[in-house]
């Protein structure tokens, strides 16, 4: 007596090899290739729709031709480890940057690109509670320890990320690294914060220190930074401070 139920995977698995791959797999025996072209269009249009709107600005990059080859061969070898609509864009992510083998269309940033680009996806949908009894909103933010919001990440790029266009595409990285805070206000609004490496450090420093206070923190970072004296990294890390609690990157201090 065969076995129906291995026959009916096996088919399974012909049926979804094909719609990943239809020039390499054939279509299982017995069903019209308009029928499997309703499921092939559908699974790569969607897929491909998503990734395109989840990276507008590689999308730009690439002409139609090498885009669209770009995508066939993300849907038919990544193996994706996520049966989420939404966690596509992470998948893209490690395809991008474990299995991609790099082609003449391919920019030296692309990877750089595509994980700044995720970034708004994953500040969008990032799912974290805020503790607002812990938190003093019109605490000082010198003399207190400043507690920074969960819908936020700082990165430091070799390529000015934020900048590329289809116009505006370098070939080498500058000499001075791009480090860019990426957020969600508390209007649920992902915006992006270019800083100078002082303003990332000081950043991490509160980030592995919550519970110090800010003016602990720059004190520090004055002992790190010998040519600038301790009274103007003082007054500089106030300015700062204040902006990054304008922006709700810092959300108040620490009750």
């Amino acid at each position: 007596m065969p076995d129906t139920d291995q026959s009916f995977k096996d088919v399974q698995y012909q049926f979804t090899a094909h719609i990943r791959d239809p020039d390499n797999n054939p279509a299982p025996e017995g069903i019209e290739d308009r029928r499997m072209e309703v499921y092939r269009g559908l699974l790569y249009r969607n897929i491909e729709g998503f990734i395109s709107s989840s990276f507008p600005v590689i999308r730009k990059l690439y002409d139609d031709e090498a885009w669209h080859r770009m995508i066939r061969d993300f849907v038919s070898n990544h193996e994706s480890h996520s049966p989420y609509f939404k966690e596509i864009a992470q998948e893209f992510i490690s395809y991008l940057d474990d299995e991609r083998e790099t082609q003449a269309e391919d920019p030296k940033f692309l990877n750089e690109l595509a994980h700044y680009e995720y970034l708004e996806i994953f500040l969008t949908i990032a799912d974290a509670e805020v503790d607002w009894q812990t938190i003093n909103q019109q605490g000082d933010l010198m003399s207190e320890s400043p507690v920074l919001t969960p819908f936020m990440q700082l990165n430091r790029y070799q390529y000015p990320v934020h900048k590329i266009t289809p116009e505006f595409q370098p070939n080498s990285p500058p000499e001075t690294p791009t480090f860019l805070l990426v957020y969600r206000d508390l209007k649920d609004k992902v915006g992006f914060m270019e800083v100078n490496p002082m303003t990332a450090k000081l950043v991490e420093l509160i980030t592995n220190q919550p519970s110090a206070s800010s003016k602990e923190i720059l004190i520090r970072l004055a002992k790190e930074i010998p040519n600038l004296n301790e009274q103007a990294i003082l007054h500089g890390g106030h300015t700062t401070l204040v902006q990054l609690k304008e922006k709700d990157i810092i959300l108040g201090t620490r009750v």
